[in-house]
């Protein structure tokens, strides 16, 4: 780092994002895209909007708004987009936290948690799972405290039900409760039908698993208005124009195609069930995931080493060194074709050991 880095920036420890490899051409289940391209129609609208690129785009993004709205049964007012999830996280952080109002969340989720928290000043609770790696809801009943939980959890894949989410927003209802549903469209519930019953509850999804747009950004927050208002201050202070024409555009058009999307997260689930299926066969132990990815380990290889041999014949998986962790490896589900090859290694590294 520079000497001219700020101190209050020199302990941070920055999200660490999947990698990107260009060194040869990988089978990639390392971070959690989708192996379907686009809506034809998301497509169509964006090589559109690009025509107008000299403008900038609608800082409100009512049209989008509108739509999103819809689909929630929500008004426009209880919805915001962001450069991603992860903007509008950043600004949850930013709006709901200090150090009267503490966040909390567990310590093994989304590892941009804990960033959001440093680098915005934020005293933050790490709350350890279960031994199972499931979430225990009596950590986070009545803790008055800003909780943050992503559902499905990853890398794990579990999810928690509806009603064990709805006992934790209701159990603090002086504080904001934050459920990020990034994976909810491949199994799990989701937590917005409850904006109608708490005005504490923010749920903030993306564009970027199910809807096949992880290249455009674009995530989303939906809750009562007054969440919302607080949200759109932090965002007209720092990015008025944080979603690009194209994107919006991109946007709109997946969302007139639900039936492009629906299809697609349902192929993704049988390949997860097929592939879960091969790896339980082979000795895999694995977490009941209800992702667009599977969680698992093997008694006769280490975690490190199954990602290197898998990386050495091209085939990308993602491997975290965290003590808890380090046994498993997070696999993506791709492609019909992309599991059976993953599937046929497997075995014949399992073969060769």
């Amino acid at each position: 780092m520079s000497r001219f880095f700020s101190d209050k920036y020199k302990t941070l420890v920055p999200y660490t994002p999947g990698e990107q490899p260009r060194d040869m051409k990988y089978i990639k289940l390392n971070t959690n895209e989708s192996p379907f391209s686009p809506s034809p129609k998301a497509i169509a609208a964006a090589n559109e909007a690009a025509k107008s690129l000299q403008l900038y785009p609608d800082p409100t993004a009512s049209e989008l708004h509108k739509k999103l709205a819809a689909l929630y049964g929500a008004r426009e007012t209880q919805v915001i987009t962001g450069n991603g999830s992860d903007e509008v996280l950043n600004f949850a952080f930013m709006a709901f936290c200090d150090k009267a109002h503490p966040a909390r969340f567990a310590d093994i989720t989304y590892g941009f948690y804990s960033v959001f928290a440093e680098i915005n000043g934020v005293p933050y609770t790490e709350i350890p799972l279960n031994d199972d790696f499931t979430i225990n809801t009596a950590d986070y009943i009545g803790k008055n405290e800003t909780i943050f939980i992503a559902n499905p959890n990853a890398p794990t894949g579990i999810a928690l039900s509806r009603d064990e989410i709805e006992a934790i927003v209701k159990s603090n209802s002086d504080s904001v409760v934050v459920i990020d549903e990034a994976y909810v469209d491949f199994g799990a519930e989701s937590a917005v039908p409850l904006i109608k019953k708490y005005d504490n509850l923010l749920v903030t999804q993306t564009f970027s698993k199910s809807r096949s747009m992880a290249g455009a950004r674009l995530g989303v927050a939906v809750g009562s208005a007054d969440l919302i208002q607080d949200l759109n201050t932090i965002k007209y202070s720092t990015n008025p124009y944080n979603i690009n024409r194209m994107t919006m555009a991109a946007a709109i058009g997946v969302l007139e195609d639900e039936e492009y999307t629906a299809a697609n997260c349902a192929a993704i689930v049988n390949n997860r069930a097929y592939t879960a299926e091969r790896m339980a066969k082979m000795g895999f132990e694995m977490t009941e995931s209800l992702t667009n990815f599977i969680f698992a380990k093997h008694e006769k290889i280490g975690g490190a080493e199954l990602y290197t041999e898998l990386r050495r014949r091209g085939i990308l998986v993602r491997h975290f060194s965290k003590p808890k962790l380090d046994a498993y490896n997070r696999i993506t589900i791709g492609s019909a074709e992309q599991m059976k090859t993953l599937c046929d290694t497997l075995e014949e590294i399992l073969k060769e050991r």
